[in-house]
């Protein structure tokens, strides 16, 4: 009896060693994605590219396989990107690009000094320039995948004593008709199904820099997901599974959910052989628990899931949602894939913003999180 009780405590301490060991390793992963080497996993200074060949360094040490002829499914698609000048002062004052203005991502580039005009009490414009000024609560940065003909300036209220009257820019974009981007694909062969395959999918791009030094690290958003995504891998590389189980980092999310599209179009596998599919996206908190897209469309799956949440206790909460086209768990559903978007509530509020950095993003219930998703997906293989 008193060998089992030891047992069973050195259990429960291993257990708690290996949770705490994954957030360290998931630290570690959203530090790197989010520094300046990546440059916010975007479009300028080959961000998105060294991410990728980030990632496939990680498939490689963890010993996922390619799935597919090698790790890569590259796509194009056309974007608008601001590699050079960012400078804007109004009022002769200088703003700060990321902090105090953002330039809207459609935007054409201008080199330019001359007065705005007021339209409203939060736009001011110069016709002849087609320059639009607008005052916002909260900056907000996008990509675009085509070049206006005008120049949107989005500038936080907060950053001006009076109303803008006069403006001096200079801003550089180029847009880029055909971007290169790719999808890296892994996989772990289950060791009694194999053809029975379950996707565990999150996206890796995020916005990118605007201008030449101020760039959006994306760490909820989502290099949370990434790290998430890594520890799965990780855990099954050890715990070999019944079903097969691919690990789809997506490219060109944030553009439109550009790269689980073009997989669902040229995909790896029949997409009959995909049981179920878990997109992980934004999952740096959880104090408030977790909300799943599609868990009012998959019934039977969600009740699962809520089960085994209730029987140990990891989430405060777990929350349906109905279908939404908001990640790219979206296009396998519409090819009759079943599968959730799980993305946490609380804590930071940070989204799109340069303010999305590692430093601050709790990871509340990461390893909570992850524990489900492992006895989730071993569930799922065993029905």
């Amino acid at each position: 009896m008193k060998k089992n009780i030891l047992l069973l405590i050195l259990l429960c301490c291993f257990s708690l060693l290996s949770n705490a060991q994954s957030s360290t390793e998931a630290k570690g992963v959203i530090d790197s994605l989010t520094s300046t080497v990546f440059n916010g996993r975007g479009y300028t200074k080959n961000g998105m590219q060294r991410a990728a060949n980030y990632l496939k360094t990680q498939y490689e040490h963890i010993g996922i396989a390619p799935f597919g002829p090698d790790y890569f499914q590259t796509f194009t698609y056309p974007v608008n990107t601001f590699p050079g000048n960012m400078k804007v002062r109004i009022n002769q004052q200088e703003l700060i690009p990321g902090q105090d203005f953002i330039v809207s991502a459609e935007s054409k580039g201008i080199n330019y000094k001359g007065i705005l005009i007021k339209r409203d009490s939060t736009t001011y414009i110069n016709h002849e320039q087609r320059i639009i000024v607008k005052l916002e609560a909260k900056l907000t940065w996008s990509v675009a995948k085509e070049e206006a003909d005008y120049t949107l300036i989005l500038v936080d209220k907060r950053a001006l004593k009076n109303d803008p009257d006069s403006i001096n820019m200079d801003i550089k974009n180029e847009f880029v008709p055909q971007f290169k981007a790719s999808n890296v694909c892994g996989i772990i062969k289950g060791t009694l199904q194999p053809d029975s395959i379950i996707f565990i999918t999150a996206h890796y791009d995020h916005l990118g820099g605007m201008g030449n030094s101020t760039y959006f690290p994306g760490a909820n958003d989502n290099a949370s997901g990434i790290a998430l995504l890594l520890s799965l891998a990780k855990y099954y590389s050890v715990h070999p599974p019944a079903y097969s189980i691919a690990f789809i980092c997506f490219a060109g999310e944030e553009a439109g959910l550009l790269g689980s599209k073009y997989f669902t179009e040229h995909p790896f596998t029949d997409l009959k052989n995909i049981k179920f599919l878990i997109n992980i996206d934004l999952v740096g908190t959880g104090e408030e628990g977790i909300t799943v897209v599609n868990g009012s469309i998959y019934s039977q799956a969600f009740k699962q899931l809520v089960n085994i949440n209730q029987q140990f206790k990891y989430l405060a909460k777990i929350n349906s949602r109905g279908k939404a086209a908001n990640s790219d768990h979206y296009w396998f559903t519409e090819k009759g894939v079943p599968a959730f978007f799980i993305y946490t509530l609380g804590g930071i509020k940070a989204y799109h913003d340069v303010y999305d950095r590692a430093e601050t993003l709790p990871l509340t219930e990461f390893d909570d999180l992850q524990q489900l998703l492992t006895k989730f997906s071993n569930e799922l293989m065993h029905n």
